[in-house]
Parts: structure tokens; C-alpha cells; sequence
């Protein structure tokens, strides 16, 4: 594979880079995270007009016509500034199943509003009674022309802001059917339990009794293929995760390596200290490892080729070396990585929230030997 970006990758990094580093400051990011929404609305508006939120949008809708890699290298930059605005709920969770699998009038109903910035999706794969996002617990039967939904699902991003939320649900349709449904946050029978992460993010747990959902809301009109759906988003989820937290920790290094460049001690810059580079150099190898193992999975995945295992390795990397870069640059600041002043807290907390979602470090591992013991070895390609 080529590890090189394109000429349109460049520019869209660029074109976000600009944008976020001239919009998020640090006394915006203490306002933003002071204010129950936990959203910039600004800054939102601003990645819409430059076409940012339209990434997988085709152009006949309003949008750029890009894929999986463009988005990752958005949330790449979205980590770097540590942004607070729901790009992967919207663009990953919601957008990408409905281009993909959605019918055409759910195309022309949520993709056009979604792109200018006037809609925001979500997606609910985490059931509560199954760590499989392709075998849902959470039910939907028929009732006349409508479904009904029953069940619970948790860790739902962005839930607060979302016109939908993309359900899967198992559905009798078939002997293993699923179906996915674009659900109202706000329906009857809905029950919202809203949590946070340790970026102050609030996250939701969604109860459903007795939801009602109108047939043309099941995504595609197929009830049967939603846990192959399903699966599909979960391993594009968990790398878009892994892309946002290649950003965080790149950025934290940056901050640390500028620090111990400038803080003196006996004399001398800390980061002539051995400890101190020795501790710099683990984190730098960390994330270039992050780096790869991250690519290679978004790569695969952006060509349709298989890359179970490729997402497991990236997600258990970017929970295991994140945690590690956001320890050691907290560490190396001394005091001052515990002012709330000083931007290093955010990267640490981000790095934390980042590590846990879509599954940590050891269950990545256990789905990784899963499918070792299932399929055997597997020649790089």
C-alpha cells in the first residue's frame, strides 16, 4: 500500500487544519465545555460552508463524492484540535450507511441537509445485551405497516443533537434477519439516560418500548442483510475512532516535544534529560506504529476488502499506545499537565474517552483471537 496522501487528501487536510486552528482556541474549547451541549455550533456551520460535511455526500446531492479515507483524514484533524462538533457521529454513523445501503428517497431526505450542515445523524451499535453489533438483543416486529422496536442500546453519541439515530434490530424476516432503522430520538416509547465521557461529552443510553417506525425508515427496505450492515459500520467506526485518536496523540507529542524544548531545569532544557528522551522516543514509536496499523485498515476498508483483523489491531493500538503517548505527555509537563489552563489536560482526557470507545484494548484482542482461532493464518496482502 501507498502511504502517501493524494493531491485532494492534502488539500482537504490542509483546508481543515486551517479551519480548526483558527476557530478552536482555547478559550472557546472552556466555553464550549462549560455549556450542556457540548457543541459548537460556529464551527459546525463553518465546516458545511467549506463542503467538509458533505465528504460522502455524491455531488448530485450537495456534497464531494469522497470515501472512508477522506473522512479519516478530516478526523485526523478534528483530534488534533480536539474540536468538540459530532463529525464521526454524523459523517460515519449516519451518513455513511444511508449513501451506502439507504434507499433514494432516504438519500434525498437526509443527505442534502446533512452536507449544508443542517441536519446531524447518529448511530446506536452497542446493544445492551450483545457485544456483537451484527446479532442486535434489541427487537422490531411487524404491526400493519409500521415496526415496532424494543431494547436498549448505550454509549449513543450525540444523541442530544440528532434528528436520527441509525438502530439495528432483529427482525423476523429471516432466520438471522436484521434490519437497521432510522429512529427519532425524540419518538414515544424513547427514554434518553444521558452520561458523559471523561471529555465532558455527553453520550446516551436509549431504551426503546414499543417504538413505533414507519416502513419507510427501515434503511434500504431490507430487513433481512442489517447485521452484514452492521458489521460494515462497526469496522468503519472503529477505525474513524483510531483516526481521531492518531490526531490527539500526534498532537499531544507536538505540545510535550515544544515543552521540554523551553522548560528549564539546573540550567538546562528538560528535554536534554536521558529519562526524558528515552520516554519522548517510546511515545514517538508508539505513534508511528498507531499510524500504520491505522492506515492500513482505513486503506483496506476504503477498497472493500476484508480487514476484521486490520481494525482489531488498529483499535487495540490506538487504545494501548494512546493511553501510553496521553500518560507520558501528561507526566512530562510535571505540574503544569494538571492546570486546566494549559491545553495538555484536553489531550488526555480525549486520549481516555478515545481508548474505551467501540471496545478497549484486551477486547479488541479477544475478537482479534476469535478470528485467528475461526480462519486461521492469513498472508499479508
Amino acid at each position: 500500500m501507498d502511504f502517501n496522501f493524494s493531491e485532494d487528501q492534502i488539500m482537504l487536510r490542509d483546508l481543515a487544519r486551517g479551519i480548526l486552528e483558527k476557530e478552536v482556541s482555547p478559550e472557546r474549547l472552556r466555553e464550549i465545555e462549560a455549556d450542556p451541549e457540548w457543541f459548537d455550533g460556529a464551527l459546525w456551520s463553518t465546516l458545511a460552508e467549506a463542503g467538509l460535511l458533505g465528504l460522502v455526500v455524491p455531488e448530485a446531492l450537495g456534497g464531494t463524492g469522497f470515501g472512508l479515507q477522506e473522512v479519516c483524514v478530516l478526523l485526523h484533524e478534528i483530534g488534533r484540535a480536539v474540536a468538540p462538533v459530532p463529525v464521526l457521529p454524523t459523517l460515519v454513523l449516519g451518513a455513511m450507511p444511508i449513501v451506502e445501503f439507504g434507499s433514494e428517497a432516504q438519500k434525498k431526505a437526509w443527505l442534502p441537509r446533512m452536507a449544508a450542515g443542517n441536519a446531524i445523524l447518529s448511530g446506536a451499535l452497542m446493544d445492551a445485551e450483545s457485544e456483537d453489533p451484527g446479532s442486535p438483543a434489541t427487537r422490531a416486529r411487524r404491526d400493519g405497516t409500521t415496526w415496532v422496536l424494543d431494547g436498549q442500546k448505550r454509549f449513543v453519541p450525540a444523541l442530544h443533537l440528532a434528528e436520527r439515530v441509525l438502530v439495528p434490530a432483529a427482525t423476523s424476516a429471516a432466520p438471522d434477519g436484521v434490519g437497521i432503522f432510522l429512529v427519532d430520538p425524540r419518538a414515544d416509547g424513547i427514554a434518553l439516560t444521558r452520561q458523559q465521557t471523561s471529555t465532558g461529552e455527553p453520550i446516551f443510553e436509549l431504551t426503546l418500548s414499543g417504538v413505533c417506525v414507519d416502513e419507510e425508515d427501515l434503511l434500504g427496505g431490507n430487513a433481512e442483510n442489517g447485521g452484514r450492515i452492521a458489521s460494515w459500520l462497526y469496522e468503519r467506526a472503529l477505525v474513524a475512532t483510531c483516526s481521531t485518536q492518531l490526531g490527539v496523540c500526534e498532537r499531544a507529542i507536538e505540545i510535550t516535544s515544544e515543552y521540554v524544548r523551553q522548560r528549564e531545569q539546573f540550567g538546562v532544557p528538560i528535554g536534554s534529560f536521558q529519562a526524558v528522551q528515552h520516554r519522548a522516543a517510546d511515545c514517538y514509536i508508539d505513534l508511528e506504529c498507531l499510524r500504520w496499523v491505522t492506515w492500513r485498515a482505513v486503506w483496506k476498508l476504503s477498497r472493500a476488502q476484508a480487514a476484521a483483523r486490520e481494525t482489531a489491531v488498529a483499535k487495540f493500538w490506538a487504545a494501548d499506545a494512546g493511553s501510553r503517548i496521553a500518560n507520558a505527555a501528561q507526566h512530562l509537563h510535571g505540574g503544569l499537565g494538571v492546570d486546566l489552563d494549559y491545553p495538555i489536560h484536553r489531550y488526555f482526557l480525549w486520549s481516555k474517552s478515545l481508548e474505551l470507545s467501540l471496545g478497549a484494548a484486551m477486547p479488541q484482542l479477544a475478537r482479534l483471537g476469535r478470528d485467528m482461532a475461526q480462519t486461521g493464518p492469513q498472508e499479508l496482502v
